[in-house]
């Protein structure tokens, strides 16, 4: 935003403003030039390059950005990684709830917003921090025990977006590429999220070059947390970066994003390999310890060979992080294609 308040006086608008005075217009006339151009209206051509109005329709809301947030809080890391590296550092005035470390080239950006907490901060220290705009990675960030609901924040004056991808049944990669989009359309940067996008597509299409072809993808079982019944990955985001990393999630046709399975039922569908996520309280070598031991789970393939990925929830969460995930997993299922 700060650039932007530069640029407002740009050379061509200077050069029109010096013509109308040096061709006779009476000295108020100069001034109401210069005024119109500092308030960021040209009245060239009857063109106004005053910022207009953002509308989007967000997890089913319609929202107004009448103008760029000047004091954002991004919540969840993918959040703040979006944020990131859009270079929107300078109108963030905190962040919160980390999985993992902010990736190596945005740390230094990173170090600049205030840490407002390592979780969900309470309403009165996300309040104290007067924000105009806050952006979630999950809706659970907008409840009345956390934040509070979106139409409570809009009442005082603070405009929210939640990351609508994290939150919808059988996202896809071009729904994460829409919710950057969108973040930059809020915040006046279109050309920089247009950037990022193409350098992820890139990054991943380099990635499923080398990959090559896959005429029968394993069968992958994502497995999350839990000791009496799995929590899985069914048809959420995982789901299409696992087929692009050519593999099929063996519980995509469960129409949550995440759900609670059997034992029994995972035996059935006898996975190649087993994606554990990492985060949380247990380590990913105490999850890997539980499902060797597991009684019935050794009459499946992925635990016969031991063939375990790990993923962190930050490059699983649906953010800039889409080609760190990808390369994991097709480095993991086929870990021949990519030997150099």
């Amino acid at each position: 935003m700060r650039q932007r308040n530069k640029m407002i006086y740009t050379w061509k608008q200077k050069i029109w403003v010096a013509m109308l005075c040096l061709l006779g217009s009476a000295l108020a006339a100069c001034s109401q030039g210069e005024q119109a151009v500092t308030n960021g209206t040209a009245a060239v051509s009857g063109q106004q390059t005053e910022e207009t109005e953002v509308t989007l329709t967000n997890m089913g809301r319609t929202i107004t950005y009448s103008a760029p947030p000047q004091r954002a809080v991004a919540l969840n890391q993918h959040a703040t990684e979006v944020m990131l590296a859009l270079g929107l550092q300078d109108v963030m005035v905190g962040t919160a709830y980390l999985d993992d470390q902010i990736l190596p080239e945005y740390q230094e950006a990173y170090e600049q917003v205030p840490v407002l907490a390592d979780e969900y901060p309470s309403k009165e220290v996300f309040l104290a921090a007067n924000p105009d705009f806050a952006y979630a990675g999950w809706k659970s960030a907008f409840t009345e025990k956390q934040l509070g609901t979106v139409e409570e924040l809009a009442e005082m004056g603070i405009k929210t977006y939640i990351q609508e991808s994290s939150n919808i049944t059988a996202p896809t990669v071009e729904d994460v590429y829409e919710d950057i989009r969108n973040i930059g359309r809020i915040f006046r940067v279109e050309e920089r999220a247009d950037q990022l996008i193409d350098q992820m597509k890139r990054e991943m299409e380099a990635i499923t070059r080398q990959l090559g072809p896959v005429e029968q993808p394993l069968r992958v079982f994502v497995y999350d947390s839990g000791e009496d019944k799995p929590y899985t990955a069914a048809n959420n985001y995982m789901t299409p970066l696992i087929e692009l990393a050519g593999g099929k999630n063996i519980f995509d046709d469960i129409e949550k994003g995440w759900a609670e399975v059997s034992w029994e039922e995972v035996v059935a569908r006898r996975p190649d390999v087993i994606v554990i996520m990492d985060y949380g309280k247990k380590t990913v070598q105490q999850k890997r310890d539980l499902l060797l031991a597991r009684k019935g789970l050794s009459e499946v393939p992925a635990i016969q060979n031991k063939r375990f990925i790990v993923l962190p929830l930050s490059a699983a969460a649906e953010g800039i992080r889409a080609p760190i995930a990808l390369e994991t997993l097709a480095r993991g299922f086929y870990p021949e294609r990519f030997e150099q």
